[in-house]
Parts: structure tokens; sequence; C-alpha cells
């Protein structure tokens, strides 16, 4: 079978053959059909990310497929089942092995590719919303970067727990998107005065921030007493330094928040979260956005769209 690999430290990920594997005591085997990518990926293969596989290993970190195998001392999967798994690893090729525990039945008339663009940018955007931040109806919430792939959830799951969205990315045709996932203001960062702009609306009670760099710092200043910030990411490059005096000026909140770190001491965060989530899907709420689908031999060009920024929603790859 194909799989994209990195061999090393230092080496760079290509297309190889490699053994199709086989599943231990609890695990599954996936015929993989649609392979999510991450802001995330960009950093992994540069062995950059704050979760690093050992090597060698097979990028791609969600993924949907049918079951193809399942191992010894499985319950509640069988084979040929739709499923999604947030496998953190494993995806970006023609089969996997996973942990069954890191698997979801995917819910009737749901598409390969919407599975695999759906479980770390919704889980992420309603995991900090509403767990970290614990956003309510009426607030102010201020997503930066809001037509990427987490970004665009972010605004789409902030107007369903019932918040005035304000939306800042990155020219009209971004911000159309974000408009069309449920932002009620639009910004956008290259002409808009974003501090200004955001407190001619009243300042901000919740920052939802992926980008960094001066979107942030623009956003720090425009924030309400008792706000909270919710670091995702520095998609710009730039880890803004946070000065703790305006802080406590404000009484201001700044919540860092990696959704996979959940996975390893409160699990349960991230499986009742999928669990809502999945039932949002199944009656229409939630509506995944896919601007590029790509095959296997693309995903160096799926990683391209990252990195400069000219994808909206999710990049997927079909094996």
């Amino acid at each position: 079978m194909q799989a994209y690999r990195i061999d090393a430290e230092g080496r760079l990920p290509s297309l190889q053959d490699i053994p199709r594997p086989t599943p231990g005591p609890g695990q599954l085997r996936l015929a993989i059909r649609a392979c999510g990518l991450n802001f995330a990926d960009t950093l992994m293969e540069k062995g950059k990310y704050q979760d690093m596989p050992a090597y060698p290993f097979t990028m791609g970190m969600e993924l949907a497929g049918i079951v193809d195998a399942v191992g010894e001392s499985v319950t509640g999967f069988a084979e040929g089942d739709a499923v999604a798994v947030f496998g953190g690893q494993g995806g970006l090729a023609e089969y996997g092995v996973f942990d069954a525990e890191r698997a979801v039945l995917m819910p009737d008339g749901m598409s390969f590719e919407h599975a695999a663009a759906f479980q770390i940018a919704y889980g992420t955007s309603h995991v900090a919303l509403e767990h970290c931040a614990k956003l309510q109806p009426g607030e102010t919430l201020v997503v930066l970067g809001a037509a990427g792939g987490v970004g665009l959830t972010a605004v789409e799951i902030g107007k369903l727990m019932g918040a005035c969205v304000i939306a800042c990315a990155r020219g009209a045709e971004k911000l159309a998107i974000a408009q069309a996932a449920g932002a009620d203001i639009l910004l956008d960062t290259e002409t808009d005065d974003l501090r200004k702009r955001i407190k001619q609306e009243g300042g901000a009670n919740v920052v939802y921030d992926a980008v960094g760099g001066d979107a942030f710092r623009a956003a720090f200043r425009a924030c309400r007493p008792e706000a909270r910030i919710l670091a995702i990411g520095f998609a710009s490059g730039d880890v803004p330094q946070i000065p703790a005096n305006h802080l406590l000026v404000k009484n201001i909140s700044v919540i860092g928040f990696y959704w996979g770190g959940y996975l390893k001491f409160r699990p349960s965060v991230i499986t009742d979260s999928l669990a809502t989530l999945m039932n949002w899907y199944a009656a229409g709420r939630l509506k995944p956005h896919v601007s590029h689908v790509l095959p296997l031999s693309q995903v160096a060009d799926g990683l391209d769209l990252l990195r400069a920024r000219k994808s909206t929603g999710k990049v997927v790859i079909v094996p």
C-alpha cells in the first residue's frame, strides 16, 4: 500500500510503498477514504510539533474510512462500519491501524470528506468555547483567522451558542465565507483597524485566536473586563508576548488550548464533545466547509495551501 511517511528526524516526507498493517488487540484496520490536513501537519513535517510521534511514521492526524479488519477484544465495531478516527498519525495512507477507542461511528448521511474534516476543527472550537471559555449567549466572540480550518468552525459554533460573532480574516472572499457560516460583523485584517473596530462594537468577551501576531495584540487591547482569550495557535508565525500587568487591569484570562492534550488527561471531554457535535451534524446544524480535495500524490500541494493560507475551511486528501 502507499503511505506518506517521514523516515527520520530532518528527513523530508515522501510517498512510499509499505506492507499493509495487521490490527492488534483493541485495534481496527481501516481502508482509508479521506484524511483531513491541519496546520499542525506543517509543523510535524519539520519536527516542530509539540506532540511528535516516534520515527518513522505516516503523517495524517484525522481520517475516515471503512473498517476492514477487527482486532481481538474490540467491541462496538464490525467490518464494513464507516468510522472517523483521530489517530494523531497514520491517516495519509491507503490503509491504517488505529486504537478502537479513538474511533467513532459516522452518522448516516455524513460523507468521508466531511468526517475527515470534522474532528479536530469542530472539536477544537467546541471544547475551547464551551468547556474552557464558557461562552454565554449574548456575549461578543472575536474570531481571528475566521476563514481557516478551525476559525470557521469557531464562527459556526459561536453562533450556535448564541454569541455575537466578529469574524476577522484577510480579504473579501474569506470574509464572505465567514459570513455564510454565521458571522455578524466582518473585519478585514488587511484594511481595518482591528482594535478600533472591535472597541466600536463594545469590545470582546471572548477572543478565539489561531493566528497570533499583530491580530492578537489588537484584539487583546480591545477586550472587555473579564474577557477570556483562547490561544489556539500561531499561524502567523509570530508568538505574542503577553504583558502580565495588562491582564490584571481588566481581569483578563488567557487560556492555552490544545485539543489533543485532553486524550491524555481527561478523554471524556473529547468524547462527550464529539457526541454532541455528531448529533448537531446529523440534525443539519453544522456544515463543514472543504475548499480542496486532493489525491494522495498531492499531499505536498495540500500542505503548501495551508502554509500559504490559501485554503478556506479544510483541505482533504483522498487516497
